[in-house]
């Protein structure tokens, strides 16, 4: 089994279906490479950028959803909160609890994440250098975190832009032996296709290889099998059928 991180799932939970579908070809791409791939969705998008856009099934549903991929497909599981009270019933299900990076600096949804004894996984605000995580992280850790990761997931590059400096990473790296590159969310383009976030698929391989020389141990994708009619993040999302390559690939050494 390799020591490599690998979280993929659909943006947000469209249905059930959608659920299987990834989690079946996740679980095949874990027997053919030896991988532990960690299944993520959100049972929530609380940051759309409309109010008309859609946000999923909610947390009662969600969860249940999310436990009925863990059971039937033996998957470890990964979602995201947005409010400290979501942290409890979440680590009931979760093996991993994401803050959101535009939430990494609040403090309350920090020390509940860390409270529930479930890796937490930071992402790095758009606004922060990797340098600054050292203040997350350490909120995290004194409310009783045992395992952090971090993630990187871009910087704000003036309006509708994100770039990467891979030199976060290894600043984090500095912090925590885990540290992962979110290759979907860091090809974004922030509000910019008329009320959704926009994006291009076309580079996350290269951001993901990238990201591997600078010496990320672990790789973030968003998986839809057909990603232009996903709900949220579809510019950004990586086909399905793609993803088996590309993790092969960035397991060359």
């Amino acid at each position: 089994m390799t020591n490599t991180i690998f979280i993929a799932g659909p943006c947000v939970i469209e249905s059930a279906e959608l659920l299987d579908t990834v989690a079946v070809k996740l679980v095949e791409i874990n027997r053919r490479l030896g991988t532990d791939i960690i299944f993520k969705a959100s049972f929530d998008k609380a940051n759309r950028t409309s109010i008309h856009s859609f946000r999923g099934p909610g947390i009662d549903r969600g969860l249940q959803m999310l436990s009925d991929v863990k059971q039937k497909h033996g998957l470890r599981v990964l979602t995201d909160i947005h409010e400290a009270w979501q942290a409890e019933p979440v680590g009931q299900v979760c093996d991993v609890i994401q803050i959101p990076a535009f939430l990494c600096r609040q403090t309350d949804l920090l020390v509940a994440a860390a409270r529930t004894g479930k890796t937490v996984n930071i992402k790095k605000a758009q606004f922060l250098s990797g340098r600054d995580m050292r203040w997350p992280l350490e909120k995290a850790r004194e409310a009783g975190a045992t395992e952090v990761w971090l993630t990187e997931r871009g910087n704000m590059m003036g309006y509708g832009n994100l770039v990467v400096d891979f030199r976060n990473i290894c600043d984090m790296l500095e912090l925590v032996p885990t540290v992962i590159m979110d290759c979907t969310h860091s090809v974004q383009r922030p509000d910019t296709a008329g009320g959704k976030t926009g994006g291009d698929r076309r580079f996350v391989p290269s951001m993901a290889l990238a990201a591997k020389a600078f010496g990320a141990t672990g790789y973030f994708f968003e998986v839809h099998p057909t990603p232009d009619q996903g709900l949220s993040d579809a510019a950004n999302m990586l086909e399905l059928d793609k993803l088996e390559g590309l993790v092969e690939k960035l397991l060359k050494d």
